[in-house]
């Protein structure tokens, strides 16, 4: 199965949970006619606590293939260990996905790989809770040591304790760099666990459609308000058609010469800037490192809090009504300190190699 289009995303829609066979059927109707592309129900349910719905199980997936089946759609369920695997490849599913509590664990996740091993199951690999790139990129590898090619990812945003409108941060830089770094492995986007609430799914799926992800993944339910498991964040077929009209798909690459050259201009003047910017980014550290030699010999410790403080509240002051947000400045300057602070550690160690 492949997991990119060229005229649109591409969709995974269905139920967070299948709850009822009656359920998942009419579920199943209401997206017959949408461009929904794979239909999805969580089978098996990993909760934070005991106690809470955790899923059908394996009569459920015969639910699943026969609304599947009504509508020519093939069907994905969640894989949390080898038994699953067995009884989920024992029911017909096309396509596995693993979850982001999975990701976490290499253990669980080779598990899976090595019950996989000589299969060519296509497999998605949700990204892990918390935000480490490694982890989901060594959780793909695992899938491709054993032999699996029909792999994808999914980005469904990361656990955070930082007050946010979301449910999941969705970190763009994220899912960006594992584009980079393996521009072959399409990225669906999961809107819902990102946000946790449908108020937010259009814009969050217009955002990973902009940032030129391949698909989305989103749950739907043909009563959102009685759904047995995360309630607030799904959708009717209705409402997920609206969103799908909604989108504005753009393409990655324009054949247009005149909108190619345009392009490569503003490109090369982007990159003049850049060389410039880090001409003066080594000549600033040329500086913190005259500094921390100054420092040495006046037996001054390195980080002085109030001269951070002053640096920030200029530098805030000096953008202030510029199209340059608070946020990109923090990061930006804590950048630089954290490695001024370093080419200084490197001066005063070398100078005490030098006394010894």
């Amino acid at each position: 199965m492949e997991f990119r289009r060229h005229d649109r995303p591409f969709v995974i829609a269905g139920p967070c949970s299948a709850e009822t066979r009656e359920q998942v059927l009419e579920t199943a109707k209401g997206l017959k006619d949408l461009n929904v592309d794979l239909l999805r129900a969580g089978v098996w349910k990993p909760r934070t606590r005991p106690g809470k719905f955790e899923g059908i199980g394996e009569e459920a997936i015969a639910w699943l293939k026969e609304a599947g089946n009504l509508i020519g759609k093939p069907v994905t369920v969640e894989v949390a260990s080898a038994a699953h695997v067995e009884l989920a490849l024992k029911g017909g599913v096309d396509v596995l996905w693993i979850g982001a509590r999975t990701t976490v664990n290499p253990f669980m996740v080779q598990e899976i790989a090595d019950a996989l091993k000589g299969t060519d199951v296509p497999v998605l690999v949700k990204n892990p809770v918390n935000p480490d790139v490694e982890l989901w990129i060594g959780a793909i590898e695992r899938f491709q040591s054993v032999g699996l090619t029909k792999l994808g990812a999914i980005h469904r945003g990361f656990s955070t304790f930082q007050k946010s409108p979301f449910r999941n941060s969705p970190n763009w830089n994220i899912p960006i760099e594992l584009k980079r770094r393996m521009p072959d492995v399409p990225i669906i986007c999961d809107p819902s666990h990102i946000c946790g609430s449908r108020d937010l799914l259009g814009e969050v799926a217009q955002k990973a459609i902009d940032l030129n992800m391949d698909g989305l993944m989103l749950e739907t339910h043909r009563d959102p308000s009685q759904a047995w498991s995360d309630a607030e964040q799904q959708v009717t077929p209705k409402e997920l058609a609206a969103i799908l009209s909604e989108l504005v798909w753009r393409n990655p690459n324009s054949l247009d010469l005149e909108v190619k050259a345009k392009l490569e201009e503003l490109r090369a003047t982007i990159d003049g800037f850049d060389r410039d910017i880090l001409d003066l980014l080594i000549e600033r550290l040329e500086v913190s490192r005259k500094i921390g030699e100054y420092k040495k010999d006046h037996n001054i410790t390195i980080l002085q809090h109030q001269r951070w403080n002053e640096i920030l509240h200029d530098r805030e002051a000096y953008v202030k009504g510029k199209q340059l947000s608070m946020r990109f400045l923090h990061k930006f300057l804590e950048a630089i300190h954290e490695e001024s602070i370093q080419q200084q550690t490197d001066v005063m160690n070398a100078r005490k190699a030098e006394d010894a």
